[in-house]
C-alpha cells in the first residue's frame, strides 16, 4: 500500500467530487446524480450531502436538489481578487517596512473577522508579526474596523445584532452604539488606531477606483517606539502616503 493510500481521506474525497461536478452545464444537479457519479447508493451521500450544505458549499434550492453555495463563491472571488491585490500592494509595503523599521499587514474582510492576507515583517527584535492567515473580529482592530467603514448603519446594525461585543475587554468597543461611534470619529479623522499587548497598530483603506474600500493596510510596532508623538505621525503619514500609492493602483 502506497503513503498516498495510507493518508487518503473517502469521505472527503467523494465531498470534493461532489463540488466538483458542478459546471457551467450543470448548475442543479440531485442526489441521485452524486450517487451515479460516485457509484454508491443515494443514502450513502446523504451525510457528505448534508455537511456541505452545513458548510455553506452547497445550497438547496428544492427537494434533492441542489446547487453550489455561497462560501464557493465568495471563497473564490476573495481568493482571486486577494491574489492580484496582494502583488499590487507588497511591494509599496515593503518599502513602508524598509523606511519605517516597523512591521506593516494588508488585509480584507470576510465576514466580521479581519482576515491578514500579507505582511512586511521588520526585522527589529521589538517588531510585531502577525501569522498570514490570522483572523481577528474587525471591532477588535484597526484595520478591521476601516473595513467596517464603507458599511451603512443598517448593514452594521444587522451584522451585529446578535454579537456580543463586549466579550472583548476594553478599550474595545463594548456596544453597537459605542462601534458606530468610533467608526464615525475614524472614517472623520482618515485612519484608525489600537492599541493592545504593549503594540499599536494605525491603518489605513485600500480603495478602488470606485472609491470603494477592497482592503486595509496597518503600520504596527511596539509602544516603545508607537508612543513617542513624533514618531506615531511620522509613521501615520507615510502609511496614509503609502495607501494613497497602493489605491492608485489597485484592482476592482
Amino acid at each position: 500500500m502506497t503513503q498516498s493510500t495510507d493518508y487518503h481521506v473517502p469521505a472527503l474525497a467523494r465531498g470534493l467530487h461532489i463540488i466538483e461536478l458542478f459546471d457551467e452545464q450543470h448548475r442543479v444537479l440531485s442526489t441521485q446524480d452524486f450517487a451515479d457519479h460516485l457509484n454508491v447508493s443515494a443514502s450513502s451521500t446523504y451525510r457528505i450531502v448534508q455537511t456541505l450544505l452545513d458548510r455553506g458549499y452547497l445550497k438547496k434550492v428544492a427537494r434533492n436538489a441542489y446547487e453550489l453555495g455561497p462560501q464557493i463563491v465568495s471563497r473564490g472571488f476573495a481568493y482571486l481578487a486577494g491574489k492580484d491585490l496582494i502583488d499590487v500592494a507588497a511591494p509599496h509595503l515593503n518599502l513602508l517596512r524598509d523606511e519605517t523599521s516597523i512591521s506593516c499587514h494588508l488585509a480584507i474582510r470576510d465576514g466580521l473577522d479581519t482576515l491578514y492576507i500579507y505582511r512586511a515583517q521588520a526585522s527589529q527584535r521589538l517588531s510585531v508579526n502577525i501569522p498570514l492567515g490570522t483572523r481577528l473580529p474587525c471591532h477588535t482592530s484597526a484595520m478591521g474596523r476601516v473595513l467596517l467603514q464603507q458599511l451603512s448603519d443598517i448593514e452594521l446594525s444587522a451584522m451585529y445584532q446578535t454579537q456580543q461585543l463586549d466579550m472583548y475587554p476594553r478599550p474595545h468597543p463594548q456596544t453597537l452604539p459605542e462601534l458606530k461611534r468610533l467608526l464615525r470619529e475614524e472614517w472623520q479623522q482618515g485612519y484608525s488606531s489600537n492599541r493592545s499587548d504593549n503594540a499599536t497598530a494605525i491603518a489605513a483603506p485600500i480603495k478602488n477606483y470606485l472609491g470603494k474600500t477592497i482592503a486595509s493596510i496597518n503600520i504596527s510596532g511596539a509602544d516603545q517606539v508607537m508612543n513617542d508623538p513624533e514618531k506615531f505621525d511620522l509613521a501615520k503619514n507615510q502609511l496614509l502616503k503609502t495607501a494613497h500609492a497602493i489605491s492608485e493602483v489597485a484592482p476592482a
